[in-house]
């Protein structure tokens, strides 16, 4: 975790960070925050976080839901460990859909040029870690959520996120 802890620093995302996430056929660390304002408002209108996919189908039936909950939560990033680079493109792939995305590579390795030149294109971010654990940005990530837009997916996790952060406050803090 520690490792994440430095790769989030040397992208300067600031926020809790949430491991363990699994969507996508990827496990990753997600980097969040929690809106104060939207939380109390949620804590104090009964609004929990809504896990059940299926409800947030719905918002496209008004008549199910008249109302819905705001994101408490802001997904600053996510991190995703990967071996060599060769993996990297893959385990970002639909996560850049959602927010700016960096693979965490080991820092004792040579890459070659032209799969970082392909990370890059792609907008994913590289970040590699040494055996003192610091991290070192090699290739900042691209966010590119705007060209994708909103989804329902994509405001589940969000939940899901929230969900996290409130059930394990000690998630740690990368401030």
């Amino acid at each position: 975790m520690q490792q994440l802890q430095h790769a989030a620093r040397a992208l300067g995302w600031d926020g809790r960070l949430v491991p363990d996430v699994d969507v996508l056929d990827t496990r990753f660390t997600a980097v969040a925050r929690i809106r104060p304002d939207v939380h109390e408002w949620r804590l104090n209108n009964g609004w929990e976080p809504e896990l059940n996919p299926a409800w947030f189908k719905a918002w496209s039936e008004p008549e199910h839901h008249d109302q819905l909950p705001v994101a408490a939560v802001d997904l600053i990033g996510i991190l995703v460990p990967v071996s060599k680079p060769s993996r990297a493109l893959r385990a970002c792939g639909m996560l850049l859909s959602l927010a700016p995305c960096a693979v965490v590579l080991p820092g004792q390795q040579r890459y070659d040029a032209l799969s970082m030149l392909e990370l890059d294109y792609y907008g994913a971010g590289v970040v590699t870690t040494g055996p003192d654990d610091s991290g070192k940005l090699v290739i900042p990530p691209e966010n590119r959520a705007a060209e994708f837009g909103s989804s329902m997916f994509g405001r589940w996790l969000l939940e899901v996120l929230y969900s996290r952060l409130l059930d394990h406050p000690q998630l740690t803090e990368n401030a």
